[in-house]
């Protein structure tokens, strides 16, 4: 069995999601969202460090997986999303976990079946796959969403042969 810790970073609210797999087998563990205001951003980078290094202690991931900087068109957002996202990856860095990265479209294509799929979709096919009551918040589903992505990659790798070239792709 293995805990698979999801991230979606950002700057203002970074959502996280924390499932248990054994391949076949999904369970839905936790789920929330870091928020973090509109303060100046060096303190909003400690809070998203401190509140992650906290669900890292209470939670003990075996793994964890972060969703991708997207860059559209504003490149200031862009840069402030990766700042949050490093500081998320230095939390992880900090308890000795592998990072996994994942584009969004490769994560929408993971769980709902198209890359281009709408939010709504995504936290719909989340609620369904984790058989929760009700859809999460959007980036805590988005988090949630990362984790499944992961599990499932991890679980295709399995049955891959050593040499592959997708594994070694994924490697870099």
């Amino acid at each position: 069995m293995a805990r698979i810790l999801g991230i979606d970073p950002g700057s203002r609210l970074t959502g996280y999601g924390l499932i248990l797999t054994d391949g076949p087998r999904t369970r839905h563990l936790a789920h929330g969202v870091i928020r973090c205001g509109d303060g100046p951003l060096p303190r909003r980078l400690t809070l998203i460090f401190r509140e992650l290094s906290a669900l890292l202690l209470e939670h003990q991931p075996d793994q964890a997986a972060v969703e991708q900087v997207f860059v559209n068109r504003n490149v200031q957002s862009a840069l402030t999303l990766g700042q949050a996202r490093g500081a998320a990856v230095c939390a992880l860095g900090m308890q000795g976990l592998e990072v996994s990265e994942y584009a969004p479209a490769e994560i929408k294509r993971a769980i709902v079946g198209r890359g281009r799929a709408e939010k709504v979709q995504v936290q719909h096919m989340v609620r369904v796959l984790l058989n929760l009551d009700e859809s999460p918040a959007e980036d805590a589903s988005d988090a949630l969403a990362v984790a499944l992505c992961h599990a499932h990659v991890s679980a295709t790798q399995k049955h891959m042969p050593v040499d592959s070239p997708a594994l070694r792709w994924r490697r870099r």
